[in-house]
């Protein structure tokens, strides 16, 4: 018999908070091997919502490896108890949870950290291997080529440093910056010049690093596929991506490549009254 979480009631049990508790916010820190990279081994916990599980599975269908490592989905919202499985998306397939951190407290009973994904779930160990998204995605797109061809190799070795230079300049000012830059301040100011100077680089390369897609457009299209549907919804921040003609091309190129197309639910992280732009617009991009 299929179970489900009840709804959300945030009356009942108030509203999820992170729990201050010592120790790192993401606790399982496994990675992947090849000898550890196996048909059926690996289930994926996701959100629709989340921009960390959403560039993950990504690369996860860039890899080939749909048919390989299975992936569900936890609802779209929650109360104190945390990520649930309900009728919205579906059952936990693996282990019948109704709740995500059930998952977490197999893996360390009593645990009292941050219940979050995605969450890497091993179905040897019979736990969580890791919740670390940015190690996820680098072992699912490498630990697999001799189960799966793929059909981009979004994290070669030779791209390796570039992809995490790029990560250590976009990351505070795109990844962790936007959220920020609804007032005005520096978080803004350096968002909107990283937008400038993307759009000066996009100019004259295809994508990020060229002609290949990376983890690197991976981990910025992200955020910009949530920027006019969230953050820049009613245009606080600025008029739209459109301001900027070469990154918004870039955006809905990416966007036609099916992987990132076919893992985008707008419904899972538009605001209310959003002015959402028309990804569906041809990018021009060659």
């Amino acid at each position: 018999m299929t179970t489900f979480a009840s709804p959300v009631d945030l009356e009942a049990y108030g509203e999820y908070k992170i729990p201050d508790t010592p120790g790192p916010l993401y606790r399982f820190t496994g990675r992947i091997t090849a000898d550890t990279a196996e048909q059926g081994r690996y289930h994926l916990y996701g959100g629709w919502f989340c921009p960390w599980s959403h560039r993950v599975a990504i690369v996860r269908s860039l890899a080939g490896l749909d048919g390989v490592v299975t992936m569900s989905f936890v609802g779209d919202e929650r109360d104190a108890r945390g990520w649930a499985f309900r009728e919205q998306y579906g059952p936990d397939p693996v282990n019948g949870f109704t709740l995500l951190r059930q998952a977490y407290e197999a893996s360390t009973p009593g645990f009292d950290g941050h219940v979050s994904v995605p969450a890497l779930w091993d179905r040897v160990a019979g736990r969580i291997l890791t919740n670390d998204s940015h190690a996820m995605g680098i072992d699912l797109a490498t630990q697999f080529h001799h189960l799966a061809t793929p059909l981009i190799a979004t994290y070669p070795a030779a791209l390796a440093e570039d992809i995490e230079q790029l990560d250590r300049w976009l990351g505070p000012a795109v990844t962790y910056g936007v959220g920020k830059a609804a007032g005005p301040g520096p978080a803004r100011d350096t968002l909107l010049a990283t937008f400038q100077q993307l759009d000066d680089r996009l100019a004259e390369r295809r994508y990020l690093l060229g002609d290949q897609v990376t983890e690197a457009d991976i981990r910025l299209w992200v955020r910009l596929v949530r920027y006019d549907a969230g953050p820049n919804a009613h245009r606080t921040i600025n008029p739209g991506l459109a301001a900027y003609p070469n990154l918004w091309a870039y955006a809905r190129d990416l966007y036609a490549i099916p992987a990132f197309r076919d893992t985008t639910d707008f419904n899972s992280f538009t605001a209310p009254d959003a002015q959402v732009p028309d990804w569906s617009e041809p990018a021009g991009r060659h």
